[in-house]
């Protein structure tokens, strides 16, 4: 099957989806697939390149920083990636595009359907829904919003790696066709060996994340224990200057790509990993922690309750109280603590390989329903040209 995957964002450059994207990709090439991606360009990565049998395609668009995309910046990449993807599908017969994020990859794969016939899906990641973490893409959604409805009204088949993710949207568009596949992770790529007193937290800087509230708690603790904080964004300098006073040693990486070596040793040797979100359409990063082997404290929303089940600790959002219990919890009961994280890396190993196969079948499914959908299109337009031609005559 040939398959082209649009993304505006793709390694190294992009939060949860970006990974998730790469994976998936990276999982059909093994499979016997070809897979290209038309991703946005950024700083000097090239503009071609084949990466475990993916062919990536990175288009001309603005974009400051690798792990922030600004809604001004998200609209450049649809001119590029337009060009592209029409000159690729010129000589490529693809059997199906798949897009993440329906603004602005639903847009781009819905016109190139219309001018091509291309079967096409869509998965939603959270920041292409309205109504999700509305302190931060608010002005956004109702930019897109006009656009978001009459794609979601073309009975387009949807899929979201949560079931709270999916309530979202049926919330704002009551017929849309919506299944839940969650997001698959590579447990291979973490090898784990001696867990340290090491505590890891991973997240973007924005308040929503909630890391004041784990900064708060911890800086006034009499532990033994480093902490380590991985991640950029505009509330970063904040929190630094929240940390300052901290009995426990506190240290900041900033941004880390996923296949840095710093950032997998901090996953490997951590024992507990803290992720305390106000919101989530999934949580990649404790399926992250997960496979690693980490004893895990999160905040009590339903995307981490789909994620964790029974496998780690939850404290109510914004409270800091909890997370110092909880945290205490784990470090003076040792046994918790590593039964916690056995259970953790074999949820997630239990869970390897059943999202590719759900996304395969709902691939089937939508190739065998757009195709239907194409065919009865064109015979109605032949038969309509055979009816002028006999009026003609």
């Amino acid at each position: 099957m040939k398959i082209l995957m649009l993304n505006h964002e793709f390694p190294p450059v992009g939060g949860g989806a970006s990974p998730v994207t790469f994976e998936l990709c990276k999982h059909l090439v093994a499979r016997g697939h070809q897979v290209d991606v038309v991703t946005m360009h950024y700083d000097n990565l090239p503009r071609f390149e084949t990466v475990s049998g993916v062919n990536i395609y990175r288009t001309a668009a603005i974009r400051r920083r690798a792990n922030i995309c600004h809604t001004y910046e998200l609209a450049t990449y649809a001119p590029g990636a337009f060009r592209k993807t029409m000159q690729l599908v010129r000589h490529k017969r693809y059997d199906i595009i798949h897009c993440h994020f329906i603004v602005p990859g639903g847009l781009l794969a819905w016109l190139i359907n219309r001018l091509t016939g291309i079967p096409f899906l869509i998965t939603c990641h959270g920041s292409d829904v309205p109504g999700y973490n509305p302190d931060r893409f608010g002005l956004t959604h109702k930019l897109i919003q006009p656009i978001w409805r009459i794609l979601v009204s073309k009975n387009l088949q949807l899929t979201t790696p949560s079931n709270s993710l999916k309530e979202l949207i049926l919330k704002h568009y009551s017929h849309a066709r919506v299944d839940v596949i969650s997001n698959g992770i590579d447990t291979d790529f973490y090898r784990i060996g001696k867990k340290e007193k090491s505590i890891l937290v991973c997240s973007r800087m924005f308040p929503r994340k909630g890391l004041q509230y784990v900064i708060k708690a911890i800086k006034e603790m009499s532990i033994d224990w480093e902490v380590n904080i991985i991640g950029e964004g505009p509330y970063l300098p904040e929190l630094r200057e929240a940390a300052k006073d901290s009995k426990v040693l506190i240290k900041f990486w900033g941004w880390l790509d996923r296949n840095d070596q710093k950032f997998r040793e901090l996953f490997n040797k951590s024992s507990i990993f803290i992720f305390t979100s106000e919101a989530e359409s999934f949580g990649m990063v404790i399926a992250e922690a997960m496979a690693a082997g980490n004893a895990i404290i999160a905040s009590d929303i339903p995307a981490h309750r789909e994620v964790l089940a029974n496998t780690g600790l939850f404290v109510e959002v914004r409270n800091s109280k909890q997370i110092r219990k909880q945290l205490q919890k784990l470090i003076d009961d040792e046994q918790l603590r590593k039964y916690l994280q056995k259970q953790a890396k074999k949820r997630k190993s239990q869970r390897k390989k059943q999202p590719l196969r759900k996304r395969e079948k709902n691939r089937r499914k939508s190739i065998e329903s757009q195709n239907l959908k194409v065919k009865s299109q064109n015979s109605k337009q032949k038969l309509e040209s055979q009816n002028l031609k006999v009026n003609i005559k």
